[in-house]
């Protein structure tokens, strides 16, 4: 079995500790590789390379973090016997992650348990499909809720009913240290011993109720020697508890002096922990937001025409090769071409661009993007998960569950943090039983939970991955896809940027401007030759070849023996005619001398135009101008990397005048030009110097191994290019803007990362002596289990707030573009 990338949804992480467990259970599994888990959105990555999905999810399972399962109902269509129903039970079983399938033949439905995560509903429909038999997901059952929200509802609940317990307990306990007269009003009335037996019940009720997480998750993961966040949770609160108990109920076990109860203790560390959880939970909800605002791009029916009639349809029942009909204002439900209309499209949603664009016949469109005022006829050129946005959204999932390079330092650190943790709250009881004053176990006591509480390491579990995921989010909202989490890292670092130059500096649409002949040659008769040949390529000068053609209303003629040469041009025969079309180069090396044509060509490369030269017959007969015009962005793109103090540089297969002429126009000082296609990767080691990190830009079409070479490879597409595998960053738009952008977001995100990790660790460094209590010699007081609880509890939310500043990140007021951009003002509105 090939090896696999799988990812699931874990239950039960909640902190850095956590996270480090998980990844040590699945590394524990035969055949599984490069595990990686991500607190902040509750998945693991992983390879399977020779262990099943089951397998995994039983680690996790013994590990105490449950994969999370979910159960969905396909319709299945045209199954006619037990055949076809164990069939479609093999396709799904089949499928990674699914872990029961069970079919009923009566009802036509297929129900299927599957690992969260690791596939969808409509991957199983899709596979079931193609197996022959026409499945849908039944969206009523396979509606997922937002686990954040739902979440976050139960521990509003939960804090709401620790708070009502708690209250009580806290004015009872506190009131009679602080308030004066409600001491005595107490012994008057019920009796210290009363308050006392009202405070247990009331605590008792809070750590069976809403704490009881705490204990059902932490006690385990300590008896089998992995204690964690809830551990320390749990260990805390039982020591306040069971001290107070043994006073209440047993008080001559304990020293004179020493005989109080911290029930109010435990009650008030349950309550603030779980409230911070629920702030927590309702912020990390937020980060996430990017994604829900690319799915809800997509319309839930559309008009599409069956029979010759125009009816309105589910989504999921589109099928490539269907006619979609889409009206003034209306989103598109699939990508395709247009069949018949023309209207302005707004595409910002998915490349970033503001302005519209113009689409007519022929044209691709984009599922997700608004229509302007035309009327459209689209053919459904692909659905489902195979469209751009649903390849965006993988993409942004992909690089959002990504760990850093960044977070190997503090992953180190959290794995022997808890332990280390546990001695030391145990060390810090024994130095205040043995040295401390009196009530010395009563000292200790304090001194002993707070320590415990206070070292929460769930700040460090989420300093990285809550940034990663606001920063690649808002990324994707700007047209920015970084296709792998480690290129947010390696950007912020670049030093260099070299740029190709057809395409991507330029506008890749290069138009023929000038035609020079020798004596005695007419024109159109060289050119209509010239075009013959140029029939069989798909440069994009050839295109500008023979476009010029074209207008001239010149007959294409057909060329025969047509053989191309990489970065050179073109031989083949037409007619009786043998024709050589290329490069200065191609000539040189075929022998043939360029005369008196020379010297226009080398006008042309002054001016920043590319000479192409033709031979006929053994003779050098013409030579051309091409130019390819400069992106209206590139000057203002390269001079504000400049600005930041980068070094800019150019790369071309080019001539050397040309090359020189835009660097030249451009403001780029290193340029390294008539560079073969196979050339970029060792013209990139050019460029290089030692320490440098590099970053190459290009159109990731031609500029695969050097995209690839690259320390960070920038592929520069438009909607329909999502698919560069070999980019670590895609920007959606050819706009170079994007490439300030990206560098934007990465040194935001990596200045976010470090600030959390700073807090993170400082917290914990700075709070743990003080809990110990280095701060009696000079103060007298001890810092309260309440403060440790609340300081714990503020710092997780105090990291994730941090992280969702990064959503303002490349903010912009948009220019006003009519209908559709209040027409995607509106969308965006309803997808947030």
């Amino acid at each position: 079995m090939a090896a696999q990338t799988m990812r699931i949804e874990v239950e039960g992480m909640s902190c850095a500790s956590c996270v480090g467990r998980v990844e040590r259970a699945l590394a524990a599994v035969p055949g599984v590789r490069d595990a990686s888990v991500n607190l902040a959105t509750q998945s693991a990555s992983m390879m399977l390379d020779g262990a099943t999905p089951a397998q995994a999810a039983e680690a996790l399972e013994a590990a105490g973090y449950p994969a999370v399962t979910r159960r969905v109902t396909l319709q299945v269509a045209e199954m006619t016997c037990a055949s076809c129903t164990g069939r479609v039970e093999r396709v799904l079983t089949a499928l990674p992650g699914v872990i029961e399938a069970s079919v009923n033949l009566a009802t036509l439905t297929a129900g299927v348990t599957y690992l969260a995560g690791a596939v969808t509903p409509e991957a199983m429909a899709g596979a079931v499909t193609d197996a022959g038999y026409p499945a849908a997901t039944d969206r009523a059952q396979a509606k997922d809720e937002d686990r954040h929200a739902g979440e976050a509802r139960i521990l509003a609940q939960q804090v709401v009913i620790a708070g009502l317990l708690t209250l009580p307990v806290f004015a009872l306990e506190m009131g009679s240290h602080f308030v004066p007269g409600v001491r005595e009003m107490i012994d008057a009335t019920i009796g210290l011993r009363t308050s006392w037996l009202i405070q247990f019940a009331l605590v008792t009720a809070v750590l069976l109720w809403p704490g009881r997480r705490f204990f059902l998750t932490g006690i385990p993961a300590l008896l089998k020697g992995a204690p964690e966040m809830n551990s320390l949770v749990a260990l805390g609160t039982a020591a306040a508890w069971g001290y107070s108990v043994v006073a209440l109920y047993l008080p001559g076990l304990l020293p004179q002096g020493a005989q109080g109860v911290y029930f109010e203790a435990a009650g008030v560390i349950v309550t603030l922990i779980l409230l911070g959880r629920w702030l927590e939970a309702r912020a990390k909800g937020r980060t996430g937001a990017a994604i829900r605002s690319l799915m809800g791009l997509r319309p839930r029916t559309a008009r599409v025409e069956r029979d010759g009639e125009s009816v309105e349809v589910a989504l999921e029942e589109i099928a490539t090769g269907d006619v979609v009909q889409v009206r003034p204002g209306e989103r598109l439900a699939v990508d395709g071409t247009v069949l018949t209309g023309g209207s302005w499209i707004d595409e910002s949603m998915i490349t970033g661009e503001a302005r519209p664009v113009q689409k007519a016949v022929d044209d691709a469109v984009i599922g997700g993007t608004v229509n302007g005022t035309g009327v459209l006829r689209i053919r459904a050129g692909a659905v489902g998960a195979d469209t751009v946005l649903a390849g965006i959204v993988r993409m942004v999932e992909e690089a959002q569950g990504a760990k850093l390079p960044i977070q190997a330092a503090a992953d180190r650190v959290v794995r022997w943090f808890v332990p280390a943790v546990l001695v030391l709250a145990a060390a810090t009881v024994a130095v205040w039983l043995g040295v401390g004053p009196a009530p010395a176990l009563s000292h200790a006591l304090v001194a002993g939970v707070s320590v415990l509480i206070v070292a929460c390491p769930c700040a460090m579990g989420l300093a990285t991955p809550v940034s990663v995921m606001v920063g690649t989010g808002r990324a994707a909202e700007l047209g920015v896809l970084f296709r792998k989490g480690d290129a947010l890292q390696s950007l912020s670092a670049v030093s260099v940027i070299a740029f190709d130059k057809t395409g991507t500096l330029t506008m890749g649409r290069p138009e023929l401007t000038d035609f020079r002949v020798v004596a005695g040659q007419e024109e159109d008769s060289i050119l209509t030759r010239i075009a013959a040949l140029e029939a069989s390529s798909e440069h994009p000068l050839a295109s500008a070849i023979l476009r010029a053609a074209d207008a001239r209303g010149l007959g294409l003629q057909h060329a025969e023996r047509v053989e191309a040469f990489a970065g050179l041009g073109l031989s083949g025969t037409v007619g009786a005619s043998n024709v050589l079309v290329g490069a200065d180069r191609l000539m040189q090396r075929e022998g043939l001398g360029l005369g008196g044509l020379e010297a226009a060509g080398t006008a042309f490369a002054a001016a920043g135009r590319s000479p192409v030269y033709a031979a006929i017959d053994g003779a050098v007969v013409a030579v051309m101008g091409i130019a390819d015009p400069v992106k209206p962005s590139s000057r203002a793109v390269v001079a504000a990397l400049k600005a930041q103090g980068l070094r800019v540089a150019m790369i071309t297969g080019d001539n050397a005048a040309t090359a020189d002429a835009v660097a030249r126009d451009l403001g780029i000082g290193d340029v390294v030009a008539e560079v073969m296609p196979d050339g970029k990767v060792a013209a990139l080691a050019k460029l290089r110097r030692a320490g440098e990190t590099l970053a190459f830009v290009g159109d990731g079409i031609n500029d695969a191994p050097a995209l690839a070479a690259a320390d960070v490879g920038i592929a520069v597409g438009t909607g329909t290019d999502v698919a560069m595998e070999t980019a670590d960053v895609v920007l959606m738009s050819g706009d170079l803007a994007g490439v300030g952008r990206a560098l934007e977001i990465s040194r935001a995100t990596l200045r976010n990362i470090r600030q959390n990790l700073f807090w993170a660790f400082a917290y914990n460094t700075a709070l743990i002596p003080v809990a110990a209590g280095v701060l009696w010699p000079v103060t007298g007081t001890l810092l309260s289990p309440m403060l440790a609880a609340g300081a714990m509890a503020l710092s997780s939310v105090f990291v994730v707030t941090n992280a969702l500043r990064l959503r303002r990140v490349g903010a912009v007021v948009r220019p006003s573009t009519g209908v559709a951009d209040s027409r995607v003002t509106a969308i965006r509105g309803e997808a947030a």
